[in-house]
């Protein structure tokens, strides 16, 4: 049985110290994480105390994270342990940005964002580029294929060798070669031969975006959205983002509770961000 037992602190600050958070068993898990998440709120970031409740509520829902791992077990890239690294990622930013007004469990709440940092993984570290499914198994197929007549014939085989074998059109076969090359990539670092002035890396033949000119744009798009907000909401926003105050030290300011500046926080953003979404 885990261990509970109470966390030296100011009264104001106490909480359970749990022995193990990782054996807590489901049912006392979603007691404890509004418990948990509800301290979170009020803490000080960087304070033991924050710390604390934070690592507990990681390692308290880790078993959530092993389920939604063992759901990509025969995805076929990485290790199961790499899946649920980056699936902790997304456990410890479900944590960060739940919002205790909310009328849902954390459970539900953190399971998108742990099967979202997954599905990244996979999706980074498998096709370089996103292909049909129809041309990423025709790639199998045409890998199969050659090798067989390569070492039938003791040569590379023809396109319409190839379609012969794989009872393809030559004009599939085509498209399987192209997507064959949407499977890997090649870093920005590979060097290039450029004859008799010797090497030189990948990148310098490949242009890039200017992230300023989203910058613009971004911005552009935010300033009347930031004119409507209310004359508060205006100053939690300039004080948390410009002045980059803690949320303690703008309650104090504005003489309301670190809480109280949270949810606001959170609604502004929220009010924000689905503005931008609706510009796109």
């Amino acid at each position: 049985m885990t261990m509970v037992t109470e966390k030296s602190a100011p009264a104001t600050e106490q909480m359970p110290e749990i022995a193990d958070p990782s054996r807590v068993s489901p049912k006392n898990a979603r007691q404890l994480n509004r418990l948990f998440l509800d301290r979170l709120a009020v803490l000080e970031e960087g304070t033991p105390e924050h710390q604390y409740a934070r690592n507990t509520l990681i390692e308290m829902n880790i078993s959530l994270v092993q389920y939604a791992a063992s759901r990509f077990r025969n995805r076929g890239s990485g290790e199961l342990e790499d899946v649920i690294q980056v699936g902790t990622i997304g456990l410890i930013k479900a944590i960060d940005r739940f919002d205790l007004t909310r009328e849902v469990e954390f459970t539900s709440f953190a399971i998108p964002y742990i099967t979202g940092e997954i599905k990244r993984f996979f999706r980074d570290t498998t096709w370089a580029v996103h292909v049909p499914r129809r041309l990423q198994e025709a790639r199998v197929q045409l890998a199969k294929a050659t090798e067989e007549l390569r070492t039938r014939l003791g040569r590379n085989p023809t396109v319409t060798e190839l379609s012969q074998l794989m009872s393809l059109t030559e004009e599939e076969v085509n498209e399987a070669r192209i997507a064959a090359n949407g499977y890997v990539s090649s870093s920005l670092d590979a060097a290039i031969s450029t004859g008799d002035e010797g090497e030189t890396a990948l990148a310098d033949y490949i242009g890039t975006d200017d992230p300023a000119l989203e910058l613009v744009e971004d911005f552009h798009a935010l300033a009347p959205m930031i004119a409507a907000l209310d004359e508060r909401e205006r100053r939690i926003i300039h004080m948390r983002f410009v002045d980059e105050c803690t949320q303690a030290q703008i309650g104090e300011h504005l003489g309301i509770s670190q809480m109280h500046v949270s949810r606001l926080l959170g609604r502004t953003l929220t009010k924000l961000r689905q503005g931008m979404l609706t510009t796109q």
